[in-house]
């Protein structure tokens, strides 16, 4: 297929219709491009030279715009699960590392067969990194996927762990601060309209009481909720997450909300009694990201306690108006297990590590590839093996940092490869989706969703191109 240059992005457009000699071109007349056209687009967003990136990306956007796609919150969704408008759903929200607009079309494939559009597509800041995919980026995937499926309607995009470094905020707390603003800003513009803040590092639990633990955390997560609040685009409230338990780690207790909220209150009320707080979170419930694999190569058994997920989650409505807990680290566990967070009344679960597991391990990928990946890990990645990790462990603990250099190889599989995965991930799709309780949600979606058509920061290129 290979990619545009600039100068063809141009072309594409010219040939839609669309007037790049004005100073902000109009798209409203712009016409559906052809398959084949998306398909250049997305992969010129994901490989290409920056300059022809970042044209192929705003152009994405925009097309997308007209054609009824629009990033969106899940704010008054998630307020209305709070307010008891609905329930027995949780909220799928899915990490794509890598192979983005593909996966994202088995997404959109399942959704349609399912009539389902309660799903978010989230990344974490990490993830952004090691898959060399920056927002803007990942944004284009998912957005140039719904226009391949011809999907209509709000698109929910999320940052997943906005996530405050204890130790750089131990050393120099102001700088710490404005690193993850400036994070925050690059995805807003990007369209990420939901943002889950991830203080939970700097909780102490040293300290005598509970109140003193969450201290901290419930004062930096107040300060961003401002922060967000500040460069919201007009007509969005952005969605805002919290989070009290750091996943893997000790399991959260009602007691730790009653006073993380206690002083995320205070704190917020002290700012201005107009901002909008957090409407979901994030807890420790027993799981660990990825899941854990044993020596022997076998996912260990995982103890989720679901009766602390209803427990949190029914304290979130009742007493603070929020839609309910956040579940993580659960991608790998079984359906049997999957399919009982809707009862808990969770509101959503992140899913990451299964979608690569899937790909990586696909029985029709060619053999070659799986030793590239190993062999990149082992060569640059060795460092991060953790004490008594055997070769299988340390390999699935870190594979996922591969797509960095295996986005193109993975561009170029042959095309009746490339859709046998495709189907494989519609089947975890829908798998998803009918364990989460989601099929059947347009109207729901429809019904508790404002769509507000927020035009994407005009691309670098564009005078240049407008005197061509």
């Amino acid at each position: 297929m290979g990619c545009s240059s600039l100068a063809e992005l141009a072309d594409d457009l010219r040939t839609l219709k669309v007037d790049l000699s004005a100073a902000s071109p109009d798209f409203s007349k712009a016409q559906r491009p052809p398959a084949e056209m998306i398909d250049r687009w997305a992969e010129t967003a994901a490989l290409a030279e920056p300059e022809a990136r970042a044209f192929a990306v705003w152009a994405i956007r925009q097309v997308a715009l007209v054609a009824g796609i629009v990033p969106a919150s899940v704010q008054e969704l998630y307020l209305a699960r709070a307010a008891g408008k609905w329930q027995g759903k949780t909220v799928p929200a899915m990490n794509l590392r890598g192979w983005t607009y593909h996966t994202c079309r088995a997404v959109f494939r399942a959704a349609r067969e399912m009539d389902a559009k309660l799903f978010i597509f989230e990344q974490a800041v990490g993830e952004a990194i090691y898959a060399a995919q920056p927002p803007a980026e990942y944004t284009a995937g998912v957005l140039a996927a719904a226009l391949r499926e011809g999907h209509q309607g709000p698109v929910f995009l999320q940052a997943d762990h906005d996530q405050v470094n204890a130790g750089a905020y131990l050393k120099d707390s102001a700088a710490e601060i404005r690193r993850l603003e400036g994070i925050m800003r690059e995805q807003v513009a990007a369209g990420f309209y939901s943002i889950d803040i991830d203080a939970s590092t700097v909780v102490d639990l040293s300290l005598p009481t509970v109140r003193e633990q969450q201290r901290l955390n419930a004062e930096l997560t107040a300060h961003f909720t401002q922060f967000v609040r500040g460069i919201e685009p007009e007509g969005v409230t952005i969605s805002l997450g919290a989070e009290i338990g750091e996943v893997g780690h000790e399991n959260t207790t009602p007691e730790e909300l009653h006073e993380f909220m206690a002083v995320y209150r205070e704190e917020l009320a002290a700012r201005s009694k107009a901002l909008a707080p957090v409407s979901k979170i994030s807890i420790n419930s027993g799981t660990y990201h990825g899941g854990k694999m044993q020596p022997d190569g076998k996912l260990a058994d995982v103890n989720v306690d679901y009766e602390l997920l209803k427990t949190i989650s029914d304290i979130c409505r009742a007493e603070f108006g929020m839609g309910g807990a956040v579940q993580h680290g659960a991608s790998t566990l079984p359906g049997h297990q999957l399919a009982k967070f809707p009862g808990t009344g969770a509101i959503e679960i992140h899913l990451a590590l299964g979608f690569t597991n899937l790909i990586f391990d696909h029985p029709k990928l060619p053999k070659a590839i799986a030793g590239e990946i190993r062999d990149y890990i082992f060569a640059h990645h060795a460092n991060e093996r953790q004490q008594g990790e055997n070769d299988l462990q340390f390999l699935y603990n870190t594979r996922k940092k591969a797509w960095k250099v295996m986005k193109a190889r993975f561009w170029a599989l042959p095309e009746p490869v490339g859709e046998e995965v495709m189907a494989s991930l519609q089947g975890m799709f829908r798998n998803m989706f009918t364990w989460m309780n989601v099929g059947d949600t347009s109207q729901l979606v429809r019904d508790n969703t404002s769509l507000t058509k927020i035009a994407p920061p005009l691309p670098d290129t564009l005078d240049r191109i407008a005197a061509e």
